[in-house]
């Protein structure tokens, strides 16, 4: 890929917006010079320039939340860039999914009862996780337990909470039926994790099926 066309400023810096390549959602801003720019393209993974260091460093380089680049855009006047990248983990040091994950104005009124990107956070955060917990094993955890006695138990329990769920709805109750879905939830990803299968697989399925029934 040529570089030169790009339009870095008077720094030698040019703005960088990192995006999810499948949900969408804006994951931080950072910056890039030409050499961290070139060292994107050729490990396909994203390295920006430090303004305060005043040197180059590398996505997850520490942490191993690294970011494989899927695609690199650049806007009509070519001086900021937009990175398509599947992450490893969080984007920010706090360990949020996104540097952008704090409302402080909201123009709407009242409460939408449609979920923001942001809410589904903790869906990430409770995969990491459990996923901690099948490799780490801490004694007295409820993860630990299920994985120990292994997948019989894991199913039983899924089939227990799913059963909860029926329940909760008919009896109309919001209060009962939120905490079993929850409870669902929280053993299907065990489940998942159990058998081996990131829950972005199942992401992947209700994405296509949607891109799909949107096309007829």
């Amino acid at each position: 890929m040529n570089i030169d066309g790009i339009r870095f400023d008077e720094k030698g810096l040019i703005p960088a917006i990192i995006q999810d390549a499948n949900t969408k959602e804006v994951l931080t801003l950072a910056y890039m010079n030409r050499d961290s720019l070139q060292k994107t393209i050729e490990t396909g993974e994203t390295w920006f320039y430090s303004r305060s260091r005043q040197e180059l460093w590398h996505k997850g380089g520490t942490s191993g939340n690294i970011q494989k680049v899927t695609e690199l855009k650049y806007d009509c006047d070519q001086d900021a860039i937009v990175a398509l990248v599947n992450p490893a983990g969080p984007a920010c040091h706090t360990g949020a999914v996104s540097c952008f994950s704090e409302t402080f104005y909201r123009f709407e009124k009242g409460e939408t009862p449609i979920a923001q990107l942001s809410d589904y956070q903790i869906l990430l955060k409770l995969e990491q996780v459990i996923h901690d917990r099948e490799i780490e094993r801490p004694e007295g955890a409820y993860t630990t337990y299920l994985f120990e006695k292994g997948v019989d138990k894991i199913l039983k329990k899924v089939g227990e909470e799913a059963a909860e769920v029926i329940i909760a709805a008919k009896n109309r109750s919001h209060e009962e039926l939120k905490w079993e879905a929850s409870d669902l939830l929280y053993h299907l990803l065990v489940l998942l994790r159990e058998q081996e299968l990131p829950f972005k697989e199942i992401l992947k399925v209700l994405e296509e099926r949607h891109t799909k029934s949107d096309s007829h």
